[in-house]
């Protein structure tokens, strides 16, 4: 059981890592960020750099923390749904798509990586070395009230909620 908690920590803080530098990124360039978004066909720009950097931090710092980790998972999974339809789909799965002639932007590889390893953190939980194994309602841990089924949900629940921002904000082309 110590080997399956040490991995799932690895896992949840490694990608908590990756979504924190990710926003803090993000946060650090808001003209650039939202100039991006504008190019790329979502209306809102501002909001969207918003909605993303706030997102990306909280969903970061969750996962570091262990906290309401299937709802953390969630955000990465609606967060790599959005950039998969909207910018990496059309390059085809490889990452090294970019690379080819007329092809701008990298396949959605790491993507599907970023999703998938959400998922197993949404279904599997955070493991016994997170705050949500520590609190404790009515003699049961967060941990188990967020059991697998619920992560389940929370992590369709993330496709779902994507795909609602992008059929709200989403126009490319309609410059």
């Amino acid at each position: 059981m110590e080997t399956i908690n040490g991995a799932l920590f690895i896992l949840r803080v490694g990608l908590g890592l990756i979504f924190l530098a990710h926003g803090v990124k993000h946060a650090r360039g808001r003209e650039k960020t939202s100039a991006w978004f504008a190019s790329i066909g979502f209306r809102s720009p501002q909001l969207q750099w918003l909605a993303s950097t706030a997102t990306e931090i909280a969903v970061g710092v969750l996962l570091i923390a262990g906290l309401l980790t299937g709802f953390a998972a969630a955000g990465v999974i609606g967060i790599m749904t959005v950039a998969f339809w909207t910018v990496h789909r059309k390059a085809g799965f490889f990452i090294t798509a970019f690379m080819k002639e007329g092809v701008d932007v990298e396949g959605y590889e790491y993507v599907l990586a970023l999703a998938l390893a959400a998922l197993v953190l949404a279904i599997g939980g955070p493991g016994e070395w997170s705050i949500d194994w520590a609190i404790e309602i009515d003699g049961v841990t967060l941990a188990e009230l967020l059991d697998g089924r619920i992560g389940a949900l929370l992590a369709t629940g993330g496709v779902l909620a994507s795909a609602a921002q992008v059929a709200a904000f989403w126009r490319p082309g309609s410059d």
